[in-house]
């Protein structure tokens, strides 16, 4: 018995040696290995479970006690998973960068922790981009461009941006992804799936399988930068009616499913408030005009860029017209609404900013929220079920209020999980897009301008009125729904009118001058 152990294990220390021999001569990666990968992730999720399970064990629910010491896990389970993320990076940094933007969905010991992984992203080396580009585009980097800068202008999850000039002296930016991406991608996001099972049936209150799926479905679409130079064009003729709005051409010739060439797009970033400030760019302006653009793809068009994280939204003055513009990049990930969907969302959000609470509920039911429509409805405007009630636009956010509803996604991430998992698909995108737009608004402190809630009312009132004329023949009923909404569109253009003259200069001089006015009994 002995020899025969002696035997087998004297072939598999030869098998390892062999192997690892080989895999050193052929200069691969330890750490992109399958293998290694799945170990890294079950280790971490291990770990995690276990951290939960024994520490929470420990303090009577409920108590100080209780919630500072789940704070505590709830952080070192963030930083475990921020390393895995930057361990297996692609699609991990993906799905960390995610988890990182659902400020008002998860613990903010989470969102604050996962956040730096946008800057944390890996890097390809110089000949790693050649390679990609001599297969892809059959030509060398030298005979394509007649100058490349090896240090790239940003690296993210998938792939990295590199600033060049053809030919023919255009500066352009080159996005070319990273080459080991493509083939792990499908493997990690089976990965993921076992390991979250795994974790739901440890914490049946923790049913994030939404997340999966998700990156099943975006993740192919991601990586096709073909498929990304389609939607900027598609976006770029949706709103041609905003001169404002700057999407850089594509330079088909010179673009694969994984090179994109386009226009090289100058500014700064739309969170860099000390650099609109050096440059003379009105905060209020972008955040005005940002408004316009989110409320016209979601509401009207139903064509939705759902990654507005500050990276892919550039501010800037136009130097021939000195005109502030919005320069929006990375267009790989969209959501396509579907009408029935897209309409009962304009009508949940009309209600939402009215306070009509029946239609607060009813909308939110045919979303899908059932009776977790007050929740949903707090999800959705990360505002409190009391400032709801009273009408989103009717009162101002407060530090106190942001606060609470931090706190409460805590306190409400079972009953968050399973809303996640009861709303249509289409929803989560959403979600994840209202909770980028509110950060850069909480940067630029602008969150309590209503200037979103009546570009939200315009963009409501036009959709469901196109609609409605769409579905009828008779032009006396098309008449009188254009009359309507008219009539609604010129009583949102008073309101307006009405918050610029309280907030104005001449507003203030009258006020002054009433007050200095002799009081008579």
């Amino acid at each position: 018995m002995a020899v025969q152990l002696l035997k087998v294990s004297s072939v598999a220390t030869a098998v390892f040696a062999s192997s690892g021999f080989y895999l050193y001569s052929k200069n691969v990666d330890f750490s992109d290995l399958s293998i290694v990968r799945f170990g890294r992730a079950a280790a971490t999720t291990a770990v995690i479970s276990y951290d939960y399970l024994t520490t929470l064990r420990a303090v009577q629910y409920g108590t100080e006690e209780y919630w500072a010491v789940k704070s505590k896990v709830h952080r070192r389970s963030a930083e475990r998973l921020r390393d895995l993320c930057c361990a297996n990076r692609g699609t991990f940094i993906k799905v960390g960068q995610h988890l990182g933007a659902l400020e008002y969905l998860l613990p903010e010991e989470y969102t604050s922790t996962l956040k730096i992984l946008h800057s944390r992203a890996p890097q390809s080396s110089m000949e790693e981009i050649r390679q990609v580009i001599r297969e892809d585009l059959g030509k060398e980097l030298s005979d394509l461009f007649i100058q490349f800068e090896e240090k790239p202008q940003g690296a993210a999850s998938l792939a990295q941006v590199h600033k060049a000039v053809l030919p023919d002296g255009r500066t352009v930016a080159v996005k070319v992804q990273h080459p080991k991406v493509q083939r792990q991608s499908s493997k990690d996001i089976v990965v993921m799936e076992i390991l979250l099972q795994v974790v739901h049936w440890l914490f049946p209150d923790f049913a994030f399988m939404w997340l999966v799926e998700e990156a099943k479905k975006n993740m192919p679409l991601e990586l096709d930068f073909l498929n990304e130079g389609r939607n900027a064009e598609k976006i770029a003729d949706m709103l041609k009616q905003f001169t404002f709005l700057k999407i850089p051409k594509i330079h088909w010739d010179f673009s694969t499913k994984r090179i994109l060439t386009m226009d090289f797009a100058e500014g700064g970033q739309v969170n860099d408030r000390e650099y609109m400030r050096k440059h003379g760019i009105n905060v209020n302006e972008i955040s005005r005009n940002l408004g316009k653009i989110y409320s016209e793809m979601i509401f009207v068009n139903g064509f939705v860029h759902c990654d507005p994280h500050p990276g892919n939204v550039l501010v800037r003055k136009c130097p021939q017209s000195n005109k502030t513009e919005i320069v929006l990049l990375d267009h790989g990930l969209y959501q396509v609404l579907n009408q029935d969907f897209r309409l009962d969302y304009c009508r949940l959000w009309q209600s939402l900013i009215k306070g009509d609470l029946k239609g607060i509920e009813r909308y939110s039911r045919r979303l899908g929220a059932g009776d977790l429509y007050p929740l949903f409805a707090c999800v959705l405007t990360a505002r409190s079920w009391t400032s709801v009630n009273a009408g989103i636009s009717q009162t101002p956010v407060t530090q106190s209020e942001d606060v609470e509803i931090r706190t409460n996604a805590a306190l409400y991430l079972p009953q968050i999980s399973e809303l996640l998992n009861r709303v249509p698909r289409q929803m989560l995108l959403l979600l994840k897009t209202n909770d980028l737009l509110r950060g850069i608004e909480t940067i630029l402190q602008t969150r309590a301008s209503s200037s979103s809630f009546i570009s939200m009312s315009r963009c409501c009132t036009r959709a469901i009125a196109r609609h409605k004329r769409s579905k009828t023949k008779s032009r006396t009923r098309r008449l009188q729904i254009s009359l309507s909404e008219r009539w609604s569109l010129c009583q949102i253009d008073l309101y307006e009118l009405i918050l610029w003259l309280r907030s104005s200069a001449l507003a203030r001089w009258v006020s002054y001058l009433l007050n200095r006015l002799p009081y008579t009994n």
